[in-house]
């Protein structure tokens, strides 16, 4: 909205800064920042006062999670609400990718609000069936994915992009929607799954979105990406403006999700992040990216895979729990440990992502 304010620029003013996506992604991070911290003590308060006895916890996790009992979830409120400020505040409100993060976003948002409704309303949980979840954000991932395909240059149309082979590139026909929908529905849920200790999620989920700001900076500019010789996108640098409002809403969130958490970020967080990691990448045509930067989301998920279908075929177990970061619980590391290092995987990860840009 503020970029509107460029109509008053004579070309060397103050005005004149409002054009440079830098300018406005700081102006983003500020803003969603200050949200945080102005928003969060107040919604943690009424979340509180309404939710009772907070998000149920397993009977069957970690002895050590019954202490988190009554702690409020739907925290990520605080996140979503401060990242969409701050998006349509500083973005151009003229940019399609913009709307398509936002779009899938909110919408996996409210699935992940009805999820956290049902399960402190009813204090099981159980939630909203996986059917109907997974229903739902397969039909969101679908129009985003034709969104995102209809907004991309003719020559990138229905293709797939490697990385390190700059050059190729693999034509998937009306085959890329459903492959685009599988990207978005499964970094959601991937995120979700990983959002199992306080902390563990949101700065992997911040790491892996800084990245992909970079990534989106640099394929919407035209001589960046001929320097890199990866394929231009036009617009998609704006994509950074939006990650700098995540960035900024997710620092709030955690100084309050830092252990003790004094609230969870809960589905209506994790599933809304994921599917925008997802949407940015699908925008992008950094795809398989994706799967580099968001290692960790992609362990966390093949453990839980893993484990129920070894489960099923052998009546066994291949973890001690599942996701993965429950197993190394239950081998006897604290939840500081155990966050702080998948933390520093998820850096080392973004950095090796982002080192494909120039590889090759």
């Amino acid at each position: 909205m503020l970029y509107w304010l460029t109509a008053l620029s004579d070309g060397g003013d103050f005005f004149n800064l409002f054009r440079y996506i830098t300018f406005r992604a700081g102006g983003a991070f500020i803003t969603a920042l200050i949200f945080g911290f102005f928003f969060g003590r107040p919604l943690i308060d009424v979340l509180r006062r309404t939710q009772g006895k907070g998000q149920p916890i397993r009977n069957d996790g970690p002895e050590t999670h019954l202490a988190k009992a009554g702690t409020p979830t739907m925290g990520g409120l605080l996140i979503v609400g401060a990242l969409v400020t701050a998006t349509l505040f500083w973005a151009r409100l003229d940019n399609p990718h913009v709307w398509l993060v936002l779009f899938v976003t909110i919408s996996f948002g409210l699935i992940g609000f009805a999820d956290d409704y049902a399960k402190v309303s009813k204090q099981n949980t159980a939630g909203v069936s996986g059917k109907m979840r997974l229903g739902l954000g397969f039909a969101i991932a679908a129009l985003a994915s034709a969104w995102a395909t209809w907004f991309h240059p003719p020559e990138l149309q229905y293709e797939l992009a490697f990385p390190v082979f700059k050059d190729a590139l693999f034509n998937l026909g009306y085959l890329f929607i459903p492959f685009a929908m599988l990207v978005i529905v499964g970094s959601a849920n991937a995120v979700n799954l990983t959002d199992g200790l306080d902390g563990l999620a949101i700065m992997p989920v911040m790491i892996a979105a800084s990245a992909f700001a970079v990534i989106a900076y640099f394929v919407g500019r035209v001589d960046f990406s001929e320097y890199l010789e990866i394929h231009y996108v036009p617009g998609t640098g704006e994509i950074a403006i939006f990650v700098a409002g995540l960035v900024g809403g997710g620092l709030g969130f955690l100084w309050y999700n830092a252990p003790p958490a004094a609230v969870f970020m809960g589905d209506t967080g994790s599933l809304a992040l994921g599917g925008a990691l997802g949407a940015i990448a699908v925008a992008t045509k950094h795809e398989i990216v994706l799967a580099v930067i968001g290692g960790l989301f992609v362990v966390e998920a093949l453990s839980v895979i893993i484990q129920v279908a070894y489960f099923k075929r052998t009546g066994k177990r291949v973890f001690l729990m599942a996701p993965i970061h429950h197993h190394y619980e239950k081998k006897g590391w604290s939840e500081p440990q155990i966050v702080i290092r998948f933390w520093i995987i998820s850096l080392i990860l973004a950095i090796i992502g982002l080192a494909t840009l120039k590889l090759r």
